[in-house]
């Protein structure tokens, strides 16, 4: 694609752009407006244009050039004012003279459809200031000390109940261990695992290299199960030892563990001594059936449950949970230090949400929200790409799109071109899987906020084959 410098005689300077149009063209114009910034082309407080003449000047349309505006202003690289006009904020100029050049920034996708993480627009800000104001007053004097290294009793307790309440987890306050985030729990449970003598982790052959990569910090080698048509095959476990599963909603394939094969990981944690871990991350968002219940209520002295408010409520509280076997709460509270990790004051806020029914309110609503997404996907690839096999979809916030042998890669690298953020399924298969390699595409559609998913289904629809 032939790149080319556009001259503005209203700005006063050259603006290199993408002949191409659509999202392309607006990433161009906003990227070198940047740039003009940063290097000090156009200086703090200089006046830009109004999007009728800039537009003018380069030959391209208005609502480009408006939302190239409104990005910056976003990022704060522009101010706008009522009777004042747009212009380039204070405090934007070039580096110092002898300092290295930033490289330039990659545009951010224009939809990202990347699973993982929920719709944050929807995270339920007044409600929890008011659990926030209500934790804090009634929060006693020892919420500013260290604490105890499980976490705040009172968000455990609150855990508690709700867990056996809503997910069929048999939990004790006493054998809960509240982390900053699952994967400070998952090295938790690594380094405890480490120190007992196992040298691999049994693992699915789908799943988060993140993941698999803090295990091996922890020491700890990851051997991948079969998987088949009925999910995980449980049938490579032998002696003694630990396995990670997501058995209530596999990721990022979307299905439940099939219940012989639940039974089977039951029967060789039972047999051995083994430990299940399962991480149960969106085990609320089921839609379309009675939800899975988790695997550790059918025996919490094998199984370790992980739960996390990343999916239901935001990633960025940093708030997990451990349920522990009561053989492992010893270990993994010194393995987690002699203090609490987790900010009190966000832990009796949880604790307050829970308690106060908010929790609930909020995952019906966004049950709601979520399933009216995935029924808007299934439909407009019904209509748009009914070669295309969706699965996956009873639950949890994203699908498996089925692709024709082969395509998977150049339908990414499409995405890629309209500014479409999302993953192939290839990039979740464990190197060492020895499952037949699928085309197809993993597609979340909790993160885009309500008013971009329109947007996002037709980007979608555009590059499948």
């Amino acid at each position: 694609m032939t790149e080319t410098w556009a001259t503005s005689g209203s700005l006063g300077i050259d603006l290199h752009l993408d002949p191409a149009t659509g999202p392309g063209l607006r990433r161009g114009l906003t990227d070198s407006l940047r740039e003009a910034v940063r290097t000090g082309r156009l200086a703090p407080g200089t006046r830009l244009p109004s999007s009728r003449s800039l537009a003018a000047d380069l030959g391209i349309a208005r609502n480009t050039v408006a939302e190239a505006y409104a990005d910056l202003v976003a990022e704060g690289w522009l101010t706008a004012r009522q009777g004042s006009g747009t212009r380039v904020a204070e405090g934007r100029a070039m580096p110092p003279t002898g300092t290295a050049p930033r490289r330039r920034e990659r545009p951010r996708p224009v939809y990202d459809l990347v699973p993982g993480t929920p719709d944050l627009a929807s995270f339920p800000r007044a409600e929890w200031l008011k659990a926030a104001r209500r934790a804090l007053t009634a929060a006693p004097h020892d919420a500013l000390g260290y604490g105890d290294p499980r976490g705040r009793t009172e968000l455990r307790t609150a855990l508690a109940g709700y867990l056996a309440r809503a997910r069929g987890v048999r939990a004790d306050p006493e054998r809960i261990v509240v982390c900053a985030g699952f994967t400070h729990g998952l090295g938790l449970l690594g380094a405890v695992l480490r120190a007992r003598g196992l040298r691999t982790v049994t693992v699915e052959s789908y799943g988060l290299e993140v993941h698999w990569n803090l295990l091996a910090a922890a020491g700890l080698g990851t051997v991948p199960l079969p998987f088949d048509e009925l999910g995980t095959d449980p049938a490579g476990l032998t002696g003694p030892g630990a396995v990670l599963l997501t058995p209530a909603h596999q990721f990022p394939m979307g299905d439940a563990l099939h219940r012989d094969r639940r039974a089977a990981v039951l029967d060789w944690a039972r047999r051995t001594g083994g430990v299940i871990l399962e991480d149960d991350y969106d085990g609320e968002f089921r839609y379309d059936r009675q939800s899975v219940g988790a695997l550790q209520g059918l025996d919490p002295d094998h199984v370790v449950y992980l739960g996390t408010a990343s999916k239901a409520l935001a990633p960025g509280l940093r708030l997990a949970w451990l349920v522990l076997p009561p053989g492992l709460v010893e270990e993994v509270t010194r393995a987690k230090g002699g203090a609490d990790t987790c900010g009190s004051f966000d832990q009796l806020t949880l604790a307050e949400f829970i308690g106060s029914g908010a929790y609930d309110r909020h995952l019906r609503a966004a049950r709601l929200r979520y399933r009216r997404r995935r029924d808007a996907l299934v439909s407009a690839l019904a209509t748009r790409a009914p070669q295309v096999r969706v699965t996956g979809i009873a639950a949890g916030l994203h699908a498996v799109l089925r692709l024709p042998p082969g395509t998977e890669p150049s339908v990414v690298q499409a995405a890629t071109w309209q500014g479409l953020a999302l993953n192939g399924l290839s990039f979740f298969r464990h190197e060492a899987a020895r499952t037949e390699p699928v085309d197809a595409l993993v597609v979340g559609y909790g993160t885009p906020p309500d008013h971009a998913w329109a947007g996002a289904l037709e980007a979608l629809a555009r590059v499948l084959p």
